[in-house]
């Protein structure tokens, strides 16, 4: 994610010279190379040209701490903008109605579907309400059987009318049923063309004006840069929609439209799609955002991926088994599984501080840990619970069972025992205070 982008803003930073205080001479450089950056992103020069000239005015004359140097007050400036042409402050979503009722819009191919069934699924698991999901587009070949199967595998019910090519009926008539059977939110999912028509326009025009939604929320696929910021606009003018959907944030996305869009639209980014899985959808923090792009990672959002998979009463077993040195491998399976649910692997990484740029050229496939799976899947009950008992034909077995080598079981035993070392001194030591700090966490 912004990995384009990231690159250049570091180098543009390094070029910054002087010592007590910033001036437009040694600023001159590095906000060409920030306005290039911005550019290369996909923003328009329009946008570019007033954010560096914004920090331009707040950076010139900035006396510099002995404790910080001009790069790094630049970058302190950079984020304040990044954050503000972002938005600046996170965007609530509106879940007050009986039922509230949500109007998903976009071009064909930007994901609405697929975001329809995420944010189903969002407000059931985290919001805890009760969902029915509209199909209303009535004119894409199977698109009715994509949101049947997407609401099957979530456990939300799909509004359908088979056989109509009314989508303003089939939406009046989802909210009388919604009303009927108890349900607390509607997702309209309606049709998209594409490019912009006039036929589209008017008819999702005629859908929000008949179910009267509490959020119109347009989803843009971030992939397209400034082409997505000139659609948002074009839909906004006549919708007057709530917020804006990115999604495609993990692909080859170089960022212009999550930059640009706020300023073109005045409307915020509430939601980002980060993956095709029913759960990868997360809600947009400006700050956040800023943080990732300045390489800085996003903390905060990794310590709430980890407390919505938190136990604490089994993390307390954990650390009492890892203090007595019994961590086996059926606890490091569990937490591998722990791991992986809460997304992609080199994502989690990246938003640790400093690990972006270092794994950038890594590939960290998703299906990282099924070597590591197969292995254990392999052992015994006895092997997995009591490593020590270990010898050579065991490991023989085991690596043909997962179809493996012996120097892969014998690499995983060295890396497990190493784990369980480590483990076992942060538990003893500092380790006691993160379980206290997760329930804090927790309990604010």
């Amino acid at each position: 994610m912004f990995e384009g982008l990231s690159d250049k803003l570091e180098k543009a930073f390094k070029v910054l010279k002087g010592h007590g205080h910033i001036t437009e001479i040694n600023v001159a450089e590095t906000l060409k190379d920030v306005r290039k950056a911005l550019l290369d992103a996909d923003v328009s020069y329009k946008i570019a040209k007033q954010f560096t000239d914004e920090i331009k005015e707040k950076a010139i004359g900035q006396n510099v701490l002995t404790a910080v140097s001009p790069g790094q007050l630049m970058v302190k400036i950079v984020h304040d903008e990044l954050e503000a042409l972002m938005g600046g402050e996170q965007s609530e979503i509106n879940m007050k109605g009986d039922p509230a009722i949500f109007l998903i819009a976009g071009l064909q191919g930007s994901g609405k579907t697929t975001f329809s069934a995420k944010l189903a699924n969002y407000l059931k698991t985290k919001r805890n309400k009760k969902v029915l999901l509209v199909a209303g587009d009535v004119y894409r070949p199977a698109a009715i059987d994509q949101l049947k199967v997407l609401g099957e595998q979530i456990g939300v019910q799909v509004f359908t009318e088979e056989g109509s090519t009314e989508p303003v009926k089939i939406a009046k008539n989802s909210i009388r049923y919604a009303r009927e059977h108890g349900y607390q939110m509607v997702i309209v999912d309606t049709a998209g063309r594409l490019a912009i028509d006039d036929a589209m326009m008017k008819e999702i025009a005629a859908i929000k004006q008949t179910i009267n939604p509490q959020e119109t929320l347009f989803v843009v696929d971030s992939m397209t840069g400034q082409d997505a910021v000139n659609t948002a606009k074009a839909f906004n003018d006549l919708l007057d929609f709530n917020g804006v959907v990115l999604t495609k944030l993990d692909g080859d996305t170089r960022g212009g439209a999550a930059l640009s869009i706020k300023s073109v639209v005045n409307k915020p980014i509430k939601f980002v799609g980060i993956g095709e899985k029913m759960d990868a959808i997360d809600i947009f923090y400006p700050s956040r955002m800023a943080d990732r792009i300045l390489g800085m990672g996003d903390i905060v959002s990794l310590v709430e991926k980890a407390q919505e998979h938190y136990d604490e009463e089994e993390a307390k077993q954990l650390q009492k088994k890892i203090a007595k040195n019994q961590f086996d491998f059926n606890d490091f399976l569990s937490q591998i599984k722990q791991i992986k649910k809460m997304g992609n692997v080199k994502d989690l990484m990246g938003m640790i501080p400093g690990m972006g740029k270092a794994i950038r050229n890594l590939d960290i496939d998703d299906n990282a840990f099924k070597g590591i799976e197969a292995i254990i899947y392999s052992m015994t009950p006895l092997e997995r619970s009591d490593p020590s008992v270990m010898n050579g034909s065991r490991r023989k077995r085991i690596a043909e069972g997962a179809g493996s080598t012996i120097q892969d079981v014998n690499r995983l035993l060295k890396q497990f025992e190493d784990t369980r070392k480590m483990m076992r001194m942060m538990t003893t030591s500092k380790g006691r205070n993160m379980a206290q700090m997760m329930r804090n966490m927790k309990r604010n």
